[in-house]
């Protein structure tokens, strides 16, 4: 293994980070937040290298492209996870067994987190900052597309570290390789968690390929379906912001289920997309309300429905009743976030008790799917699996627990 020695320098590096304690951390947290802004001239050079080389028609380009507003944002995330309480030495349980030993469950770090993300040089922060603050090292590997961002960050983040007299391997960069995937996911005894971000295809080459544990996230095959006591003027908001806030983004909308008895005022629902010139892929039904009424109308393939479009593009599917909307997001769902868009309670307690997804929404767009929304401080990933952490995961998802045992002699019968 050509990277096993960076590996054995990064668990040995973990150990040290239980002698920090949650100030000393605070501190390098809101310092790195403080170089991002002072040195974003170098962030964004090094970031617009990487721009240079990608398609701006590519729908990877806004996940990639770094501006002073997302490095603000970046920051003022960082800021926020300085700000929270310690997810470390919390108690979880406690009891005294009858011969007298106490035990106690405690909160601790998993002590090194792998991370494979893809065209996504924010995730470097989010991930240094939520395992820095859980006793964390990480182990980032991150895609070609992305490579000069990142080492950028790193080399801004190992600044700050040395400046504190923190050992830099707690962060570490591997090369942007095939090869340094492979042996990421056969680091056994080093890396003790792995957690892919990004597409399909990653997340399934990960979870086939893996020795070491995993947590899948990221891929969203999403929906949102409109009811028939759908509320038009509020549905218009929450499709438009769901589809077009950031296309790229797994929790973007790909398909629009709308209610048999609302296609007449469907091209007024979908109407606010034709300003963001999305294309919509629209079955039969959908297709003939639709029909000289909006501009950018093709027929859905046989595919659309499990596709995640990360782009300005979206299916429309007809349904004629609740269960018939359910049945289509068991099938093409991928467990990710759901909406549905009505007036009426019993159906919306209806929809959020039978679909099976990490987050569920009422009258509100998937766009919230996000762990600083949910006042987590940033996100790590979104987990759509149900064993462990599910939904956004933040500072209490990385970390796991031991029990602590005190006695007084007591032997075992």
């Amino acid at each position: 293994m050509l990277l096993e020695e960076t590996f054995k320098k990064v668990k040995r590096a973990s150990k040290s980070l239980a002698l920090l304690s949650d100030q000393q951390r605070n501190e390098m947290l809101l310092a790195v937040a403080d170089a991002i802004i002072d040195q974003q001239d170098r962030i964004l050079a090094a970031n617009a290298a990487d721009l240079a080389k990608m398609d701006q028609k590519n729908p990877l380009y806004d996940r990639l492209q770094l501006t002073e507003k997302r490095l603000a944002d970046i920051a003022g995330d960082m800021r926020n996870v300085a700000s929270l309480p310690s997810p470390l030495g919390h108690v979880t349980k406690e009891k005294t067994l009858p011969n007298g030993l106490r035990l106690h469950r405690v909160s601790v770090p998993f002590g090194v987190i792998g991370m494979i993300y893809e065209a996504r040089p924010n995730v470097t922060y989010d991930v240094f900052s939520l395992c820095f603050k859980s006793g964390n090292a990480c182990v980032l590997k991150g895609g070609s597309d992305a490579d000069q961002s990142n080492q950028a960050s790193v080399a801004l983040i190992h600044e700050v570290l040395q400046r504190f007299g923190v050992n830099p391997d707690v962060v570490t960069l591997l090369p942007a390789t095939h090869e340094a995937t492979g042996e990421m996911l056969n680091a056994v005894g080093y890396i003790d968690l792995c957690i892919p971000r990004g597409g399909r295809r990653l997340i399934d080459f990960v979870r086939d390929t893996a020795r070491i544990p995993v947590i899948e996230t990221g891929a969203g095959v999403v929906h949102t379906y409109f009811d028939k006591d759908g509320d038009l003027e509020m549905g218009q908001k929450i499709i438009l912001n769901a589809k077009t806030r950031r296309v790229s983004v797994c929790n973007a909308l790909d398909s629009l289920l709308v209610h048999l008895d609302r296609l007449e005022i469907l091209g007024n629902l979908v109407m606010p997309l034709a300003s963001k010139h999305v294309i919509i892929y629209a079955d039969d039904q959908a297709f003939a309300a639709l029909d000289g009424k909006y501009p950018y109308l093709q027929h859905a393939a046989a595919d659309s429905y499990d596709t995640e479009f990360m782009d300005y593009k979206m299916n429309v599917v007809t349904v004629s009743s609740l269960d018939e909307a359910l049945a289509h997001i068991d099938q093409h769902g991928s467990g990710h976030s759901e909406a549905i868009i009505t007036q009426n309670e019993q159906t919306a307690r209806q929809f959020q008790a039978h679909v099976d997804a990490a987050c569920v929404y009422w009258n509100a767009p998937t766009s919230f799917t996000d762990g600083a929304q949910f006042g987590l401080g940033a996100e790590i990933g979104i987990s759509t699996q149900k064993l462990g952490p599910r939904g956004p995961m933040a500072l209490e998802e990385i970390t796991t627990y031991k029990w602590i045992i005190e006695g007084e002699g007591q032997v075992r019968p």
